[in-house]
């Protein structure tokens, strides 16, 4: 994005899963940038690396993944007296250290997909928030307990005084959404990572959330990395889109681009199987959807990852022979040989 300040830039990152059963290359060479105060979308359909993705910057991926090559660069703005933008690579530090603790929750923090898993049962949610606000704030309990309550009211919370000390089975889901957001923005966080944050929730409970959102990143001046296999939700509430498949970015755009000129097959049958509402009677068809499903991870196909669903594959070429990475239109990229010379042997972002 022109004339935007770069927040967190991702440099061919590759994370693979050692197991058993071989190797999984959940995330094989992905770049990307998020800019400050912008939303960023990231699609795909479940086992495309997007929560892969979010655990690789916050530095959380689980055993037996790890990291294996690639940079995360987080850019932070200049103290006053200094005029020098810092750049600090996530990649370079220990996950468990000092330096990537103050920054996870503080500068990057993360909603879940599922506040359930991500809440204590055993304590309320005052004292969920209230640890992290002490931890990175360096504030007593009293301090830390008012800020909470004002965070939950910034968050939508209805009677915050009254339900700080609730225990989060007493929650509705939208609640529960809604204290998980206090929680990841009690810091003022640089960078909320939103994970589906709004799955589990009916249509209505999702508008307010989603409005919140976006209420908060305007006052808060924060950048959104937004999660989600919903298009509907990305046309709505970001303003760059990446789509992933098998681990790779396979098209990156402007919403509006992705939306009224996608050029990737992948894309372009993710936005056919949306359904659209006002068609007349005899223009009713039934919904497309795509062939097949997402490869075994441990068998990846030669070739473009998705060959073997793509209606649009050249016999020969795409099962044979690495697509390239082509600018199709101005900040508009796609990895596809319809639009580029394939590379024969390894692809060079992996």
């Amino acid at each position: 994005m022109k004339n935007a300040e770069l927040l967190v830039e991702v440099k061919d990152l590759k994370t693979y899963f050692f197991m058993d059963e071989g190797t999984a290359r959940a995330l094989d060479g992905v770049d990307f940038n998020i800019y400050r105060g912008q939303t960023l979308g990231v699609v795909g359909e479940s086992g495309c690396g997007k929560s892969v993705t979010a655990r690789s910057i916050l530095r959380i991926v689980p055993r037996p993944g790890r990291i294996v090559s690639g940079e995360i660069n987080l850019y932070r703005r200049p103290e006053e007296g200094n005029g020098q933008t810092e750049v600090v690579r996530l990649t370079d530090l220990d996950p468990l250290g000092p330096t990537m603790r103050s920054i996870r929750g503080a500068e990057i923090a993360l909603v879940p997909q599922e506040p359930m898993a991500s809440l204590s049962p055993v304590y309320t949610i005052g004292n969920q928030i209230s640890e992290a606000i002490m931890l990175h704030q360096g504030v007593n309990r009293e301090v830390a307990r008012q800020k909470t309550i004002e965070m939950l009211e910034l968050a939508g919370f209805p009677k915050p005084r009254e339900r700080i000390d609730s225990y989060p089975h007493q929650l509705s889901g939208g609640l529960r959404q809604r204290a998980v957001i206090a929680m990841g923005l009690s810091c003022h966080p640089s960078l909320l990572i939103a994970d589906e944050p709004t799955t589990a929730l009916d249509v209505t409970t999702e508008a307010q959330i989603l409005r919140l959102m976006r209420n908060l990143q305007h006052e808060l001046g924060m950048a959104i990395m937004f999660i989600t296999h919903n298009l509907g939700v990305v046309a709505q509430m970001t303003e760059d889109v990446i789509v992933m498949y098998m681990g790779k970015v396979v098209e990156s755009a402007s919403v509006d681009a992705i939306f009224h000129d996608a050029k990737h097959p992948y894309t372009q049958a993710l936005l056919r199987s949306i359904p659209r509402l006002g068609q007349k009677t005899q223009q009713r068809r039934v919904l497309e959807s795509i062939r097949g499903t997402v490869p075994d991870p441990y068998t990846r196909p030669q070739g473009c990852a998705f060959h073997p669903r793509c209606a649009m594959r050249i016999r020969g070429v795409c099962d044979r022979d690495t697509p390239p990475w082509v600018e199709v239109g101005p900040g508009h990229f796609a990895r596809c040989v319809l639009y580029g010379e394939p590379s024969r042997g390894r692809d060079p972002a992996s």
